[in-house]
């Protein structure tokens, strides 16, 4: 009988029966087993070895068949997802208040009601989802519903606020409260919130946009005492604004960039440009969705970003200005319509607004300048109050247009975009818009291009820091 070496193993047809050459299924042996000469005749004992070792390798070959036929069935057959725990529905915020109006309210009026409140903003809208009152330890407990998950702000009486990742994790804040300095300015602490990962990221969110604001007050008193000229002060305050929103978003951007599969990170997303941080922008959405497939809030941001795009085209220099129409302080309607074939320059106010009432200086000057050169000023205020509208007109005794928005300027800042006033811009003699966000000299300097019938420039500049006041 001949053997040979195949695949390293010997392979040797095998039979059982004495003198007898009819073979049997091949068996493979290894190096290590001797070559059987079935010439000679086999002993019982070898048979019975022989025997043994067949059935073995039968059962060795059909049990190997199973593992392999397991297998495959495993393969395809799909697997079923362990099942996730459902995401809370809601959760709770706590924390301590420091100074209510207990025991510092010392006006003839009472005390208004102090309250915690949880509220989303939706443009001009706000959505209040919990509120509740503080103890008699000056503790509070807020139970916050979660449909869908995203920043929710937490309000303290109206005198401070932070912005918070509403998802799984319960919060714990304490806030400052109640303003008890005599002289009360608008500027409260940082507040910090105790939460998980995803708040975190709103921590250095919120931290980020409290230095910026920090450092833009700051700018703005050094340049008030400095005594410059004008023109001095107009460039130095220029370059000031344009390195501080370059900060800004230098650290919004280190921020996204370290926490792109954190939820929270949409916060800081949704404050970046995007055209100027198109790339970044998609590169932490692919890696959200890989890491939260059909995540809610993704599909929301998308579609949001989808919208602001949309108005910001739809205000673009050159496109209509959006109309409106109101009471003036004799009481009769004026709007941009009945202002048509004019240059118009319309400033967005407010009595309680500090820069407006200081760049009404300059506008009073500007005025005259131009009121001779079919060149008209309308002043809208968007106070809350029409007594504290014409108690400021009266005092700022402005020759010029006045009207009063009497929604407080909701659907204004809905329609032309802008969340800080002084808002100041420029629509030409066809009732388009010519140019946005004017102050100090780039007024006259604007107004004049108008008249000598320069195009407008496009696309018209963003600006992602206001240095006026918040609209509230």
């Amino acid at each position: 009988m001949k053997t040979y070496l195949e695949n390293n193993y010997i392979f040797a047809p095998i039979n059982c029966k004495k003198y007898q050459r009819k073979s049997l299924n091949p068996l493979f042996l290894t190096k290590k087993q001797i070559n059987i000469n079935l010439y000679k005749p086999i002993s019982t004992a070898m048979k019975f070895r022989m025997l043994a070792l067949l059935t073995l390798l039968f059962v060795g070959f059909n049990a190997s068949a199973k593992v392999k036929n397991t297998a495959k069935e495993t393969q395809e057959t799909p697997a079923v997802a362990e099942e996730q725990p459902a995401a809370p529905t809601q959760i709770t915020i706590q924390g301590k208040v420091q100074f209510t109006y207990d025991g510092y309210w010392d006006y003839d009026v009472p005390a208004p009601e102090f309250k915690m409140t949880v509220y989303q903003q939706e443009g001009t809208n706000r959505h209040v989802f919990a509120e509740a009152d503080i103890d008699e330890n000056n503790e509070y407990t807020l139970t916050l519903p979660i449909e869908t998950p995203g920043v929710y702000t937490v309000d303290c009486g109206r005198w401070q606020s932070v912005r918070v990742w509403g998802e799984d994790e319960d919060l714990t804040i304490n806030f400052r409260g109640y303003d008890t300095a005599r002289v009360k300015i608008k500027n409260p602490p940082y507040v910090y919130i105790q939460g998980g990962p995803k708040n975190e990221v709103m921590n250095q969110f919120n931290f980020n946009a409290y230095r910026n604001y920090q450092t833009m007050i700051a700018n703005s008193r050094a340049l008030y005492n400095a005594h410059l000229a004008d023109s001095a002060r107009s460039g130095i305050n220029t370059a000031l604004m344009e390195y501080n929103s370059s900060d800004y978003k230098a650290r919004t951007r280190f921020l996204v960039e370290h926490n792109s599969t954190l939820t929270s990170v949409l916060a800081p997303l949704a404050s970046l440009n995007p055209d100027e941080d198109k790339e970044l922008i998609e590169a932490t959405l692919n890696q959200l969705e890989a890491a939260h497939p059909g995540y809610v809030p993704i599909q929301n941001y998308k579609e949001s970003v989808a919208t602001a795009k949309a108005q910001r085209e739809r205000l673009n220099n050159g496109k209509p200005a959006p109309l409106f129409s109101y009471p003036q302080i004799n009481g009769e309607n004026l709007g941009l319509a009945d202002l048509k074939g004019k240059i118009v320059l319309v400033d967005f106010w407010a009595s309680w607004c500090g820069p407006c009432r200081k760049e009404i200086v300059n506008l009073k000057k500007y005025y005259e300048e131009f009121k001779d050169k079919g060149v008209e000023f309308l002043s809208v205020s968007i106070d809350a109050s029409e007594e504290a509208w014409l108690k400021a007109a009266e005092e700022e005794e402005m020759p010029w247009l006045q009207i009063h928005a009497t929604d407080g300027g909701k659907q204004l800042m809905t329609d032309y975009q802008f969340g800080g006033i002084p808002f100041i811009i420029l629509v030409d003699a066809e009732g388009n818009l010519y140019a946005k966000n004017l102050r100090g000299e780039a007024i006259p300097e604007t107004i004049q291009k108008a008249l000598d019938g320069v195009a407008p420039e496009q696309p018209a500049p963003r600006a992602s820091i206001s240095m006026g006041a918040i609209a509230m």
